[in-house]
């Protein structure tokens, strides 16, 4: 009796369209995953990109949404030559071509002058706050303000539109600014005014208007926070005493109000060695 074949011809058959099968899945579902990804990719769909350089940024979201683009900002930067708050740069530049769903990248100039802080130039020669205030982008007049001092050539103020700028008060880039500078003292005779409950900045007005300046100052407790308004409460010399114009008046500040009222009148310090 011969021996029996372990595959007859059905089963090899069978295994053939069984196989056959499993190939025709495969391409079927290889051919829609295709599709699919070009459908979900939007393969082959380019839209030519707008130019938005100029435009204001909501400008120019609104003119890449229509086209199925996006903008997404970067980078932004200081330039007088455009206006502010407008587009730069883009990329990808415009006319060139992009899938639908793209983003383009733009750079934005600030939306205004760019803030920097007032160095403090005090007590500085004009020649080195000259190049400070430059490098910083502000544009100093080369005309200066002149007022008596203890030296000659050295810094009392910087003003901005005619305003005295504080160490630290904000300025933009491109501001021009005026030297307030020393020419020493001079040889008249000037009263001291009385200065009692003003706050430094005033006091320091009031006394080069008499053409005398700050000398030291001090406070009677530590500040702990800037900007915390400070009065005069003592001054050396009293208000009504003879200085050589261009001498310093010492002033001692207070955060106390009350204390400023009733400040002292003598020129004698309450201790010392308060200075």
């Amino acid at each position: 009796m011969g021996k029996k074949n372990i595959f007859d011809k059905s089963d090899a058959i069978f295994l053939g369209i069984n196989i056959l099968l499993a190939i025709v899945v495969v391409v079927i579902i290889l051919v829609s995953l295709i599709a699919y990804l070009k459908s979900y990719t939007q393969h082959g769909v380019e839209v030519e990109v707008s130019n938005v350089r100029g435009l204001a940024k909501e400008d120019a979201e609104a003119v890449l949404d229509q086209q199925g683009l996006r903008l997404v900002v970067i980078d932004s930067t200081y330039s007088e030559k455009v206006p502010f708050g407008t587009i730069v740069e883009q990329d990808p530049m415009p006319d060139s071509h992009a899938k639908l769903g793209r983003a383009v990248y733009v750079t934005v100039n600030a939306s205004g002058k760019r803030q920097i802080p007032m160095p403090n130039l005090q007590d500085m020669s004009y020649r080195q706050a000259e190049t400070t205030l430059r490098g910083l982008g502000l544009l100093v007049d080369t005309i200066y303000d002149y007022e008596p001092s203890a030296f000659r050539d050295l810094i009392l103020d910087v003003k901005a539109h005619g305003q005295s700028v504080q160490p630290g008060e904000k300025i933009a880039v491109g501001t021009k600014v005026r030297l307030v500078v020393g020419f020493g003292r001079g040889t008249e005779e000037v009263e001291v005014p009385f200065v009692i409950g003003m706050s430094p900045v005033d006091a320091r007005r009031v006394l080069l208007s008499h053409r005398l300046t700050v000398g030291a100052v001090t406070c009677d407790e530590a500040v702990e926070e800037d900007g915390t308004p400070l009065f005069v409460y003592q001054q050396i010399p009293a208000a009504g005493e003879k200085l050589i114009e261009g001498e310093t008046v010492a002033l001692k500040l207070t955060m106390d109000p009350e204390k400023a009222a009733t400040g002292t009148l003598s020129n004698e310090p309450e201790e010392d060695n308060w200075f």
